[in-house]
């Protein structure tokens, strides 16, 4: 099916909203008092009452962009608007649930090659207008929000059409695909060459493989598949002054890597529309195994020890001892008070390689203390993977906040990372509108560290935007006071944007900068994300 047919999410939740289901009032009442508040629910309001802007673009460019991309896609309709107007996190929703689109873009285009993104930006940047690249939407840091900057307007550059296998190099083991291409799609044009790239994020279902590279995408195989920019070869990328062709070889030393310029850039240096990429045999074999920890530390060390050893499992995920006693709860495995802290392992490659995996695997959990639980807590991870965000969908509807956030230090720095968030959090939410439940996973682990993914629950109180924001500077300053990064995989956007002082420093701002101006020297492509306003030399 082509990406230009593929189901557009639901503009007020994560999704097919027909997937969502509501929150039984038994189900809500032990919510309730979980969170010692009352929910007071939080429906959308109908799609004809959402504010949106009047447009601001002037008739010339609309001229212009219908010549360039076809009067067809150049889309300006309600509709089309409202559902470009950000992304799916928590405040994206909320400010939508309450009728609130006013970021909506003037306008939608949908290019059809590369030639026309470069088009597009010239157009632009003559009648500056910002230009937000958009791939599934999928972003929960604000990073597709139609946000103006300097310029007049604002139009949301949807990337679907740009959605083909252009090339397969068998001997190189390489594909080069299209920037509006989502996973499911690219995966079965792969599956036809006997590959995968094996990069299964939660965003998979919508997700496309130019806003992987956008921001350094990490998916639940990371351990054996790598990260996302751990995959990519080469990119071709429209910029206003022109394209970009960065990588291409194994390996060169001529300067630094300009990959590295393009990969987490989050299209404000360019418009990234084609990525060549390291594929991998489609597994002929699979074993998941559970195991239960007593702690949280024993389980990271255990960890730890997989990491640093060798041969790895393709998939580690260790849940801490709240996330292990709420996911047994809702996948109806009851309090889950005997497991502990809850660790899945997966197997994949040939049948020789399996079975290496699991034995070395296998002699490392048992020396550090571990208790095999067989494979059925995998099967019910993996099965309610996907669901997640449904979920969150649910609990919003009926007035509880459940969001997550996410960084990454070194094993050395994981617990006094992990107890200055969780209690950052608690002491934001925690008073008159009721307590918090946080909770924590590691799901990305590296010789030298790993990351750590919270999941707050918290009812919505009387100002739920505000409420989040209080627990995301919270969480975000304790971050940043620890030495974690603040992202690991769900990139910077508007939202992280005022901590990256702290991540690059001074003189790492004013060298973003610099690479900005160079590429973009009129400030119009996705303005507002990734660079902070002051904090340079």
């Amino acid at each position: 099916m082509s990406a230009d047919h593929a189901t557009d999410m639901s503009w007020f939740a994560w999704g097919d909203p027909d997937y969502a289901t509501p929150l039984s009032d038994s189900l809500r009442g032990l919510v309730a008092d979980a969170l010692g508040a009352e929910l007071v629910e939080l429906p959308p309001p109908d799609e004809e009452e959402v504010r949106l802007p009047d447009p601001t673009l002037t008739p010339a460019a609309l001229a212009e962009l219908r010549n360039v991309v076809g009067e067809e896609q150049v889309r300006t309709d309600r509709a089309s608007r409202l559902r470009h107007a950000g992304g799916k996190s928590t405040p994206d929703l909320l400010r939508r649930r309450s009728g609130d689109a006013t970021n909506a873009p003037d306008a939608v285009l949908l290019p059809g090659s590369h030639d026309e993104v470069l088009a597009v930006l010239d157009v632009c940047e003559r009648h500056h207008t910002a230009v937000v690249p958009f791939g599934g939407g999928t972003s929960v840091v604000g990073g597709v929000e139609p946000l103006r900057g300097d310029g007049v307007a604002a139009v949301s550059l949807d990337l679907r059409r740009l959605d083909r296998l252009v090339a397969f190099d068998p001997l190189s083991q390489t594909a080069t695909l299209q920037a509006g291409l989502r996973t499911p799609r690219a995966e079965e044009l792969l599956a036809e060459h006997g590959r995968t790239l094996g990069h299964v994020p939660q965003s998979y279902e919508y997700a496309t493989i130019g806003g992987y590279a956008a921001t350094r995408s990490s998916g639940q195989a990371s351990l054996g598949y790598g990260r996302f920019d751990d995959l990519v070869v080469a990119m071709r990328v429209a910029t206003p002054r022109g394209t970009l062709e960065v990588g291409g070889t194994p390996a060169s030393a001529a300067g630094p890597d300009l990959r590295q310029l393009v990969l987490g850039s989050e299209g404000a240096f360019g418009v990234i529309t084609e990525v060549t990429l390291r594929t991998r045999p489609v597994p002929e074999a699979t074993h998941d195994e559970a195991w239960s920890f007593p702690d949280f530390d024993s389980g990271a060390a255990a960890l730890r020890a997989l990491t640093q050893a060798a041969p790895r499992p393709m998939v580690a995920r260790l849940s801490d001892p709240t996330e292990t006693f709420v996911n047994a709860a809702l996948s109806g495995g009851g309090d889950g008070g005997s497991v502990g802290c809850l660790l899945v392992v997966g197997f994949e490659g040939t049948e020789q390689q399996v079975s290496d995996q699991h034995a070395a695997a296998r002699r490392t959990l048992e020396q550090e203390g571990g208790t095999p639980l067989g494979s059925e807590p995998v099967s019910q991870w993996r099965h309610s993977r996907f669901h997640g965000p449904y979920l969150r969908d649910t609990l919003l509807a009926a007035g509880v906040l459940s969001e997550t956030l996410e960084t990454a230090t070194t094993w050395s720095g994981l617990r006094p990372l992990y107890e200055a968030v969780t209690s950052a959090v608690a002491q934001a939410l925690d008073g008159p509108h009721g307590t918090s439940v946080v909770m924590c996973h590691i799901s990305h682990v590296y010789p030298t560290g790993a990351s750590l993914y919270f999941t707050v629950v918290t009812a919505a109180g009387t100002d739920p935007e505000q409420r989040w924001w209080a627990a995301k500077r919270a969480a975000s300053d304790a971050i940043a006071a620890h030495g974690g990064t603040i992202s690991h995989h769900h990139a910077v956007g508007a939202d992280h944007r005022p901590w990256m002082t702290a991540e690059v420093q001074p003189l790492g701002v004013d060298v973003l900068r610099a690479v900005k101006t160079a590429l973009d020297p009129a400030g119009v492509l996705n303005p507002g994300k990734l660079i902070p306003q002051d904090g340079g030399s």
